[in-house]
């Protein structure tokens, strides 16, 4: 009976040791964090600013399926995140097969070139995309030299061409970052796995499908949420690389979410409520990946 009592003790202290380890941490992410998470959802629930604030329910939420503006912006964020995320994911992933060939010279260059654009300032690299597709940039330039144009297209200028851009910009800027990620998890799989297919007669097709994706799953779920995530709080594309217009037609949630609080006359209630509905769109959508991706349980 000493013995165990001993043996409780002990463990005992080691679980108090690691929580006064963790409770630094700990006490920090619940002020930082979950903290400001229930103040914000209290002030979604009111209206107004300064000594005129009031309770009003949930009536900012109410409001936000009456706003056309809001509910443009909501499908822009969706249409972003239906076509950028996966030609992104999929380039990321092809890439990253590629550059995992022991054979292949010049590695190390490649890869930091295709990972360079996303060292670069989201603010500059937004700028030098307006640059290229102004209406006296040099995309307009090339095409005219080409004869494929008489005159420069405004680009920036029309809601199609405007919300193309934004994908390309996202597809450049991020595919480098997500291949690192799968660059990783190749790194993981043993080589000879992929000689054993080669010797079996599998096309680089084949190994790509079979072995390469199924391995790399939990790595794919990852970056897929963490794209989803990134993509729904869409700010510095709409902001310096298009301002939103033309009329609000590539306008994102958390850039009028900013507009909100800080363009126009500030409600800082409904702005609250409206970045409630993205942390609600986030979860959901993580949810639903996790169960639709992951298979270890089942």
């Amino acid at each position: 009976m000493d013995g165990r009592k001993k043996k409780l003790t002990l463990a005992k202290k080691h679980n108090l040791t690691g929580w006064a380890f963790l409770a630094p941490a700990v006490m920090l992410i619940v002020a930082m964090s979950f903290v400001p998470m229930v103040q914000a959802f209290i002030l979604s629930l009111k209206t107004g600013i300064g000594a005129k604030i009031r309770w009003t329910g949930f009536t900012n939420y109410v409001r936000m399926f009456q706003d056309t503006v809001f509910l443009q912006s909501l499908k822009n964020n969706f249409i972003y995140l239906i076509i950028q995320v996966p030609i992104m994911l999929v380039l990321a992933l092809v890439l990253a097969s590629i550059l995992n060939n022991k054979d292949l010279k010049f590695k190390g260059l490649f890869r930091t070139a295709i990972f360079l654009p996303c060292a670069t300032s989201l603010v500059s690299y937004a700028i030098i995309f307006r640059s290229l597709f102004a209406v006296d940039g040099f995309v307009n330039t090339t095409l005219i030299n080409l004869g494929i144009l008489d005159t420069g297209y405004n680009f920036l200028g029309h809601a199609t061409s405007a919300r193309i851009i934004i994908i390309i910009a996202l597809v450049w800027r991020w595919t480098g970052y997500n291949m690192v990620f799968y660059l990783s998890g190749l790194q993981n799989i043993d080589y000879s796995v992929y000689e054993a297919a080669k010797i079996d007669g599998a096309s680089p097709i084949q190994t790509f499908r079979k072995i390469t994706v199924p391995l790399l799953k939990p790595t794919i779920l990852l970056t897929t949420i963490m794209s989803t995530n990134g993509t729904l709080q869409l700010f510095d594309e709409s902001v310096n690389l298009t301002n939103g217009g033309p009329a609000n037609a590539t306008i994102t949630m958390s850039h009028y979410i900013y507009n909100t609080s800080f363009k126009y006359v500030p409600n800082f209630g409904y702005s609250a409520a409206m970045s409630y509905l993205i942390l609600i769109l986030v979860a959901i959508l993580a949810f639903v990946q996790m169960k639709v991706g992951d298979k270890r349980d089942q």
